[in-house]
């Protein structure tokens, strides 16, 4: 082999160590697929390439393209939590997705000849991630080659590790939900941004060739935190002992995750304190939500405990809220829901406004809260 023909290899290995070590360097799951696309479009000869994720909505499911980027510069990336879910498509409406997800292998569409351009579909999660479903769609304008191929199988082994490595430790060891660490992550996501090469405007961010890695503060519209506490907790652990306790907590978790979006995030802190972030339209429509959820919860026969109740309490985020002060004012509106008779749900915002509280100030410093 000739020095010539050495350098182009060494080169291409080069490159794709270069987007592994990005791959690998994320803490922030929600970047991962931005990631893989860039890697994809930078290592192989193709013009498109499309990370569609399926999300899921009072039994409905749809498909939300989380990536799309070009070649030729620019694209779309999608924050999931200011999505307007009716607006997606729904998964009949993209058959050959739909294949994919439903065979676990490669498809490949010819429309314009076999030598002509392809689009070629992947599983971006195996068959054992039920509640994780995707697919990575690539435009080319001739048949993927086989090293190609392996290229993308093997991004996609690495996107699939990483994923699996920042849920881990993303979520509680209990419940699934999601942990403080990641309500953190996900806050400073929507109200810092801090993307390479990536502008957010609206609610699909647009990718543009050349721009600079810059940090914004913007204001985070229609962004809602809301927490929720059972009601007597010490006393259903006391009277029924420590796995009872932990049985209500999960089954409090499994109606958390059965009343809000899949989009939504739901954590647990830890005891009987969960809490949600979510993007809505107005106030009304996210008491609308949390109050689903408290009568759900009352209308639940709760195996050896019975009925139980919750307390909850939500605000709009600021732009210069932090985790800590978000956090503070749901716990002011679940205090007074729980000082009045329990089993409520108020909205920090109208306790302010009926001067039943005060606003919880904001420290000028940000802290992580790590």
């Amino acid at each position: 082999m000739t020095p010539r023909e050495i350098g182009p290899i060494i080169f291409n290995m080069t490159s794709m160590t270069d987007h592994l070590l990005k791959l690998t360097d994320h803490r922030d799951r929600d970047l991962l697929e931005l990631t893989l696309s860039k890697a994809l479009l930078s290592l192989l000869p193709i013009q498109r390439v499309v990370v569609a994720r399926v999300i899921a909505e009072a039994g409905q499911k749809r498909w939300l393209e989380v990536t799309r980027l070009d070649a030729g510069g620019g694209g779309k990336v999608a924050d999931p939590l200011r999505v307007d879910f009716l607006t997606l498509p729904p998964l009949e409406d993209a058959p050959d997705r739909t294949r994919c997800l439903q065979s676990g292998e490669l498809v490949e569409i010819a429309w314009a000849g076999e030598g002509g351009p392809r689009i070629t579909m992947l599983p971006l999660f195996s068959d054992s991630r039920s509640n994780d479903e995707g697919v990575i769609e690539i435009h080319s304008d001739r048949p993927l080659s086989p090293d190609a191929i392996k290229t993308v199988e093997q991004l996609r082994h690495v996107y699939r590790n990483m994923y699996s490595l920042l849920e881990y430790s993303d979520r509680d060891a209990l419940t699934g939900l999601l942990n403080r660490k990641s309500l953190d992550d996900a806050f400073y996501s929507a109200v810092l941004e801090e993307l390479d090469g990536v502008v957010g405007t609206s609610d699909n961010t647009t990718v543009s060739p050349g721009t600079e890695p810059e940090r914004r503060h913007r204001v985070p519209v229609n962004y809602w935190l809301g927490t929720v506490r059972i009601d007597n907790f010490s006393f259903i652990s006391d009277k029924h002992g420590h796995l009872m306790g932990e049985e209500v907590i999960l089954l409090v978790a499994r109606i958390l995750n059965n009343t809000f979006r899949t989009y939504d995030h739901v954590y647990r802190f830890g005891g009987e304190h969960f809490a949600v972030l979510m993007h809505c339209p107005d106030e009304a429509l996210v008491f609308a939500a949390f109050e689903r959820f408290r009568s759900n919860v009352v209308r639940f026969n709760f195996p050896q405990v019975g009925n139980l109740t919750v307390s909850c309490g939500f605000t709009s985020v600021l732009a210069n809220d932090t985790p800590g002060t978000a956090l503070g004012k749901t716990d002011q509106a679940v205090d007074f829901a729980q000082k009045n008779g329990r089993n409520k749900v108020c909205s920090h915002l109208e306790l302010v406004r009926s001067g039943v509280v005060t606003d919880v100030p904001v420290s000028g410093e940000v802290s992580m809260f790590h």
